[in-house]
């Protein structure tokens, strides 16, 4: 059954097989929708700026980079538009990150195409979807002050130290690439470990081994 609504789609995902995909879940569900598409970070907020846009499903990772730093800036610049996550990386570990950045729902690409269905027509109809999983999550968070996932306390720039570190790079290596000083990289180090209440590198790969599917 359609969903009678004049609702106009942008479609952000560097996978054109993807999006192929999730219009044609769109065309099952909505009457006549526009669907717009975009292949990059750069092309999505050039058809955000020059176009009428209702729902953004947004992949977390492109060729630039990762999306989460954008979501605050689409948000206050177009408030109206309803994004909704679309990823295939680990719900757990990005779902809630996502979501207090401005995201408005997280669907797994990894979802059945009856999830997939499901989860979007709730999107559609309420302006946001997120899993049982994620609420309970939300709900043991908030009542019983339970840390859900350690990393979620890290910027998004300790989190690239804290890899970097993980992956046996030295302090100067990573001035190096990430062209900041080497006292910027020890006090991102001290940061991370303060935050994480370790005091060694060997507690810090068990950490990110144990949540962060990047590292496995």
């Amino acid at each position: 059954m359609f969903i009678k609504k004049n609702l106009n789609f942008l479609l952000a995902d560097d996978h054109t097989i993807v999006r192929k995909g999730m219009s044609l879940l769109i065309e099952e569900l909505i009457e006549n929708p526009i669907i717009y598409n975009s292949s990059t970070i750069f092309e999505t907020l050039s058809i955000l700026e020059k176009n009428k846009v209702d729902v953004l499903i947004l992949d977390i990772n492109f060729p630039e980079g990762t999306t989460i730093s954008f979501i605050p800036e689409i948000k206050i610049i177009y408030p109206n538009v309803k994004i909704l996550i679309f990823s295939a990386l680990e719900e757990d570990i990005y779902a809630l990150r996502y979501i207090n950045a401005g995201a408005n729902g997280f669907l797994n690409k990894l979802s059945t195409e009856q999830e997939m269905k499901s989860a979007l027509s709730e999107f559609l109809l309420k302006g946001k979807y997120i899993t049982k999983n994620i609420k309970d999550k939300i709900l043991d968070k908030y009542m019983y002050k339970k840390m859900l996932n350690p990393l979620d306390q890290l910027s998004d720039r300790e989190n690239e130290i804290a890899r970097l570190l993980v992956k046996g790079h030295s302090n100067f290596e990573i001035c190096l690439m990430k062209r900041i000083q080497p006292t910027t990289v020890s006090t991102y180090k001290k940061r991370i470990f303060e935050k994480l209440n370790i005091d060694n590198l060997v507690s810090l790969i068990e950490i990110l081994n144990s949540y962060d599917d990047d590292i496995n």
